[in-house]
């Protein structure tokens, strides 16, 4: 079932905080698991990114139906709307529109034409928003931490440091409690100049160090902000936080909160594993009260 075919790009309000807005229902799709996706013409809903799937999409409601999970559909001339990893190109690609899909489990197709309210669930919206930027906080502060470990030079981050959190990088997961990065030491990263050499054994002062600066910057209370040149879901967003160090900007699609004031705490815990060949990080923002 698809009725009918969304034929342009959602808006999204998301990056500006927005958990609520009022839109036009455009089409509803069966889903393979036996719910259904609904598409709006405008909506606060962030929904998981098929290409790096970091944030997990918004739940909430959707007029009087549970919207249970978020995620991203496209389509272009030849394809029926496609949705999450099936999607065969990275988004933004000009050639197809894209869309946020509702996921509901009773039928919508009563709803197509008509306007509904739009709600995102606030507390665990504030809280994935929370993992997100202590997320960005945590790399750039493990990038500092590690910089003396570089034997070549490396690209650099926001701040200047060599950029072992993207060079590294194999999975991030934001959840509501923490954010969880694991990074490959593996020879591909050796070979462009990284020492893993005694890693194990400097990890409790490398852990202190990227803690105490995490400490310094939530004390801060700086300011966060999402830069967009666009509302569609397709536009390039950039997360900038305003650190004492400088103010750090990076690409991210995912939603934040407005300040490092709304966090009392930020921690993270690095863990190798047994080979040595895997490093884990789990951040754990605390809100200010």
């Amino acid at each position: 079932m698809s009725v009918p075919t969304p034929t342009a790009t959602t808006v999204v309000t998301f990056p500006a905080g927005s958990t609520r807005e009022r839109s036009t229902v455009r089409s509803c799709h069966l889903l393979p698991d036996g719910r259904y996706g609904v598409v709006t013409e405008v909506t606060p809903f962030h929904p998981l990114d098929h290409t790096w799937p970091d944030q997990p999409g918004d739940t909430g409601t959707l007029a009087d139906l549970t919207v249970e999970d978020c995620l991203t559909a496209a389509r272009d001339d030849d394809h029926e709307l496609l949705v999450g990893a099936d999607i065969p190109v990275r988004r933004g690609d000009p050639d197809w529109t894209w869309h946020v899909l509702h996921v509901v489990a009773q039928d919508p197709a009563a709803l197509v034409g008509t306007e509904v309210d739009l709600v995102v669930e606030p507390g665990r919206r504030a809280a994935l928003s929370a993992a997100h930027t202590g997320c960005h906080l945590l790399a750039l502060a493990l990038n500092e931490a590690l910089a003396d470990r570089w034997r070549k030079p490396a690209r650099t981050d926001a701040l200047g440091n060599p950029d072992f959190d993207s060079l590294a990088m194999s999975s991030s997961r934001i959840g509501e409690r923490a954010s969880t990065d694991v990074y490959r030491l593996g020879k591909s990263l050796r070979k462009k100049g990284f020492t893993t050499e005694g890693l194990a054994e400097a990890l409790p002062e490398i852990t202190a160090r990227v803690n105490g600066r995490l400490a310094a910057w939530v004390s801060s209370g700086a300011p966060v902000t999402i830069d967009t040149p666009g509302p569609e879901l397709t536009a390039h967003r950039r997360w900038t936080c305003a650190l004492p160090d400088g103010t750090a900007s990076l690409s991210c699609g995912g939603t934040h909160i407005p300040s490092l004031g709304a966090l009392s705490s930020l921690t993270t815990e690095l863990t190798l594993n047994g080979d040595g060949t895997e490093l884990t990080a789990v951040t754990t923002p605390k809100p200010s009260t």
